[in-house]
């Protein structure tokens, strides 16, 4: 299971780097490899950053030929399907929000929420370049923060929407409902960009943001609560099962052999034959340790390891999320501070590998 772990990390690395080279193809097939090898929320969020990437352009295309006179000149090719075109012009006939998100007037936060995440990916800038697909963008966002807002939702269904209906000849007004607090980006980052697809919707109260609880998700949680306590206590047993065990074998099982860091208990230093990781033991090691120093020191060094992929896992985490920030906010600044971020545990670990250490 471990191999296949390692394997899957691997699969993720080779991923982020043709996303940076923008070869959407194969950072999908080596995504979607990970997951078969070890599934993990990190492939499954750079699943979702890939699906709206623009398709990959061949690098290998043929030169240009010489300019031609204007007449001569084929017409350009379109850079958008006939799907994607279809759908701009849905939205854009639709005379209410919820037609708008292809959703019934009594619709439930989630598939008003589900809705919005299919429509919306297929919608984003950086997917769909149809005519008109920024204004649809928005119309899609706007229904979605009307209608997931409980007091705005409620005026909307008073009211309708008279005042949005537009006259004959002109545009529908796809702004109204932010009320200038959000603009599509921002609420499609809220969806996708922190956390991926979080059930919460954001709302403005008192000049902040909040995620909203709505009234369903409460009286969901009230019945989660009234069934809880049984299942609570089954849940909670093996834990305390297991400190019961921890505190009686306490009186009968050893300290550890060694550790990884000083303490007055581990005061002196060794190193491991093979990779020469530092370790500490007791002071009287020599004596009273009846082992094999060999397997002793085989058990360091995968603890030692371990733990650097992990620690490297975490800081390949945090610089992917900071990258991640910058492109959304598109803040160069910031995102040239997000790759110069130091990952010391996996420069280590790399170093490991390259002298073939494990």
């Amino acid at each position: 299971m471990d191999s296949n772990k390692d394997e899957a990390l691997r699969c993720i690395d080779v991923a982020e780097k043709y996303i940076k080279e923008k070869c959407k193809e194969k950072a999908e097939k080596f995504l979607h490899k990970a997951e078969r090898l070890f599934p993990t929320q990190r492939a499954k969020d750079l699943l979702l950053q890939v699906s709206i990437m623009p398709d990959t352009v061949d690098s290998e295309q043929p030169r240009k030929r010489k300019v031609t006179p204007k007449a001569d000149q084929s017409p350009k090719r379109a850079e958008y399907t006939s799907e994607q075109l279809a759908l701009v012009k849905r939205i854009r006939t639709c005379k209410d929000y919820y037609e708008i998100l292809c959703i019934s007037k009594d619709a439930t936060d989630t598939e008003i929420k589900k809705s919005y995440r299919k429509i919306a990916l297929q919608l984003h800038p950086d997917k769909n370049r149809a005519p008109g697909a920024d204004e649809a963008f928005k119309a899609v966002g706007n229904a979605v923060a009307v209608l997931t807002d409980v007091e705005k939702r409620k005026q909307y269904d008073l009211y309708g929407n008279e005042e949005d209906r537009p006259a004959r000849n002109h545009s529908y007004n796809y702004n109204r409902g932010f009320d200038n607090e959000v603009n599509p980006e921002e609420l499609f980052n809220m969806f996708f960009g922190t956390g991926f697809g979080g059930s919460n919707v954001y709302v403005r109260r008192n000049g902040r943001w909040h995620r909203q609880t709505t009234g369903s998700q409460q009286e969901h949680h009230r019945r989660e609560q009234q069934n809880s306590g049984m299942s609570t206590f089954v849940q909670l047993l093996p834990i305390l099962i297991a400190i019961l065990l921890s505190m009686v074998s306490s009186f009968f099982i050893s300290d550890p052999a060694y550790s990884l860091s000083v303490s007055s208990k581990y005061p002196i230093m060794r190193r491991t034959q093979n990779l020469q990781i530092p370790y500490y033991v007791k002071e009287n090691f020599h004596t009273e340790y009846q082992g094999s120093v060999k397997r002793l020191e085989l058990s360091v060094e995968e603890e030692y390891v371990s733990n650097l992929r992990h620690q490297c896992y975490r800081e390949k985490s945090y610089r992917d999320s900071m990258i991640w920030k910058a492109r959304n906010f598109g803040d160069r600044d910031l995102f040239d501070n997000a790759q110069r971020i130091k990952m010391p545990s996996c420069e280590k670990l790399q170093e490991l590998r390259s002298h073939g250490s494990f």
